[in-house]
């Protein structure tokens, strides 16, 4: 004979379930998420669910993903897609939940200090808004590449404004993937680099230049040869340290150079510099490695040999063809996002390019005895419309006010 279930049917069970989680999750704030699950083709579905918003959540790292290239996008906690079409790319991924900005006093950030006039510039310009803006105070550490990425990595530093990609990227996906820096930003975007750059002047002059490999003929050996060269072609390389470094060590040898190139790597960015300004006003042959926000390359006409276009099988494989187009990107210590989201997003917001650099360096070259924090002043004076627009109205208006009393950073270092 059939009886009735003693079991709880199974509404009732899951009502009873959903109560308990209610009073489990007390007074944790949650906010609706709209989480793109599954693409394939022209289909897309969508799971919503409700999640804690308690820390910043942040991941970090250069992946191969399927990039939507056609797509409608409403980002307001929700996303409609309508179509999507995607293709293969690398990409870096960076992902910041903001959180409240921490009551109590502000510690000081320390921005690392690159040694080249760009990166300096833009220290001095980020602290001014960091301390009048947000009212943290700032400290700078002076240095080179490879010792200032080691204290970002360590916390000795909190900001670095130029991580230069490709030449730093082993020492950069190893500590993305070890959770030591975070990616907030770009700045001179379209930066180019090259291990063997000469003036136009010796170009125009020798037309059957057009390659590293036509550094092993006799004649451009002759050409580039000094007194203290043995007789092969002086090349200036990067300064020891630098991470371009390297890559001209090993370009010089996939390409068969070694014997035909006197290698001189200068020991600052000034005697780099020196040597080819020197050069450049007496029209003599130079030959050496530069970049695109390098102040000669922002001043004078200067060729690049011709090279095969980048591609990372290349790279990876001995470097025998062109730098990648520079990806220089803004990186923090992660002890900073929790503690200065503010700063963090007007980082995320930075829009240096080369063609706002451009001016800045022109104004230091026509006031050699400027500061780089002179330089600061004068451009943040004269591009309010710009840098307003990557902070909030209440930052604007206090580093306005900061302008107009004539202040400067307190943690300017002496210059």
């Amino acid at each position: 004979m059939l009886t009735r279930s003693r079991f709880i049917p199974l509404a009732v069970l899951m009502a009873i379930v959903a109560m308990i989680a209610v009073v489990a999750c007390g007074s944790t704030e949650t906010v609706e998420v709209t989480r793109v699950v599954e693409v394939e083709k022209e289909v897309t579905r969508v799971e919503r669910e409700e999640v804690p918003v308690t820390q910043i959540v942040v991941e970090t790292e250069r992946v191969v993903e399927e990039r939507v290239v056609e797509a409608t996008v409403v980002m307001e906690r929700e996303v409609e897609v309508t179509k999507v079409v995607t293709e293969r790319v690398e990409v870096p991924v960076t992902q910041i939940v903001e959180v409240e900005t921490p009551s109590g006093p502000k510690d000081t950030i320390i921005f690392s200090d690159l040694n080249w006039t760009s990166a300096e510039v833009q220290n001095r310009i980020a602290q001014y808004i960091v301390e009048h803006g947000y009212g943290f105070p700032t400290d700078v550490v002076p240095g080179a590449t490879l010792p200032l990425f080691q204290g970002l990595r360590k916390g000795d530093t909190h900001v670095t404004m130029e991580i230069w990609l490709p030449n730093q990227d082993i020492g950069w996906e190893e500590a993305v993937n070890l959770g030591e820096v975070v990616s907030v930003g770009k700045s001179l975007v379209g930066d180019w680099q090259s291990t063997f750059v000469i003036p136009a002047y010796i170009a125009e002059q020798y037309p059957d230049l057009k390659t590293p490999q036509d550094l092993m003929k006799p004649e451009f050996q002759e050409l580039f040869s000094t007194d203290d060269s043995r007789g092969k072609a002086r090349l200036v390389a990067c300064v020891p340290g630098w991470s371009c470094e390297l890559v001209n060590d090993e370009q010089i040898e996939t390409y068969g150079l070694s014997d035909s190139l006197y290698v001189i790597k200068p020991g600052s960015q000034d005697a780099m510099f020196a040597e080819l300004f020197g050069s450049y006003e007496k029209q003599e042959p130079w030959l050496g490695y530069m970049w695109g926000t390098g102040d000669p390359a922002l001043k004078l006409d200067l060729v690049l040999l011709e090279e095969e276009p980048y591609s990372q099988e290349c790279w990876d494989s001995g470097k025998a063809c062109h730098f990648d187009e520079s990806l220089v990107l803004i990186a923090v210590n992660p002890s900073l996002l929790p503690r200065a989201p503010e700063v963090v997003g007007f980082l995320q917001n930075w829009e240096f390019n080369i063609p706002v650099y451009k001016p800045v360096f022109q104004w230091i070259d026509a006031n050699p005895d400027a500061t780089r924090s002179e330089a600061a002043i004068w451009w943040l004076e004269n591009n309010q419309d710009l840098w307003s627009s990557w902070v909030t109205a209440d930052a604007a208006d206090a580093v306005q006010a900061a302008l107009a009393a004539g202040l400067e950073a307190e943690g300017w270092p002496d210059e």
